[in-house]
């Protein structure tokens, strides 16, 4: 079993004490998102065959890798660094930072055990295609030699990101928009010479349409670069959470309505200030990461989505 921690919320910048205590008792216990129905998972090694780690900043997680280390069990960390401006992820940490975290992966575990995340591409009047260009270039320059792969994938604007989004652009002064596909396309091809240029290929996460000439299909949950971390086959089968997820199984531990980060484009968070109320009162001794009833099950379009990374 490969656990996921976690595409629905981000538990390495704000949920590490919890894990780590969790990985210590062994178990923890998952309220499904759409029908409340309380699953146990075992965090036992002999259950365990690698984890996936989801995050926008591994710096508070960082002094808990060798934990995990130590547990006997490949890891990969797949670590979003966009640098937008402000106004859209408040709470991100800056370029030096980001690229410092990664880089601190890679020297550590091995470049295999970091996946850099430049997503998801937002178009806004503040992030156009040309902003998206030269911060791409900057980013996987800063990243060479940390990281083999970037995964990338388009804004998918559900409703909670639309009004998240409203909500952002009223406050701040700034649009956004979706492009037609064929804005996207020439810039993921334009993207896919620049990751090539630093060592990288690029993969698209969930979005077959924009997988343009010398990229390919995203395995975010990749048995095969946890085989290769681990030094030992995982035994694994193919199954996305959606139609056209690559990744292989996987048993997510996270809890939606917990990210208090407050990025303006998140789909995970109805609203900010009730994953600001649920971080103040988690219990990083509880078995639930939120709790077994108190939050509302994402919108029944939210079982299509793309991650929150």
């Amino acid at each position: 079993m490969i656990i996921s921690a976690s595409y629905r919320t981000d538990i390495p910048a704000f949920y590490g004490e919890w894990f780590e205590r969790r990985l210590e008792a062994g178990y923890c216990s998952v309220a499904n998102p759409y029908n409340r129905q309380v699953r146990l998972v075992s965090l036992l090694p002999e259950d365990v065959d690698g984890f996936v780690f989801w995050t926008r900043n591994l710096g508070p997680f960082e002094s808990r890798l060798s934990r995990v280390a130590q547990f006997g069990r490949p890891f990969v960390v797949q670590q979003t660094v966009t640098c937008y401006p402000k106004e859209l992820e408040p709470a991100a940490v800056g370029a030096t930072e980001a690229v410092r975290q990664i880089r601190a992966v890679a020297n550590a575990f091995g470049p295999k055990a970091a996946v850099w995340r430049y997503d998801p591409i937002l178009f806004t009047s503040l992030t156009p295609p040309e902003f998206h260009v030269r911060n791409f270039e900057h980013l996987a320059s800063a990243l060479e030699g940390a990281t083999d792969e970037v995964v990338i994938s388009f804004a998918t604007i559900y409703r909670k990101a639309a009004r998240n989004l409203d909500l952002a652009a009223q406050k701040f002064g700034f649009t956004w928009m979706d492009p037609p596909d064929g804005a996207k396309l020439d810039l993921a091809a334009r993207l896919v010479e620049i990751a090539k240029s630093h060592g990288m290929s690029l993969s698209v996460c969930s979005q077959r349409k924009y997988i343009v000439p010398g990229a390919k299909a995203a395995r975010c949950v990749d048995a095969r670069r946890l085989a290769a971390i681990g030094g030992r086959p995982i035994r694994a089968r193919l199954k996305g959470k959606r139609p056209e997820c690559g990744c292989y199984e996987a048993v997510d531990i996270g809890e939606y309505d917990t990210c208090p980060a407050g990025c303006a484009f998140c789909y995970a968070v109805l609203r900010r200030d009730l994953a600001l109320r649920r971080r103040v009162s988690h219990d990083p001794e509880g078995e639930f990461l939120g709790g077994p009833g108190e939050a509302a099950a994402p919108s029944p379009e939210a079982k299509g989505q793309t991650t929150l990374f």
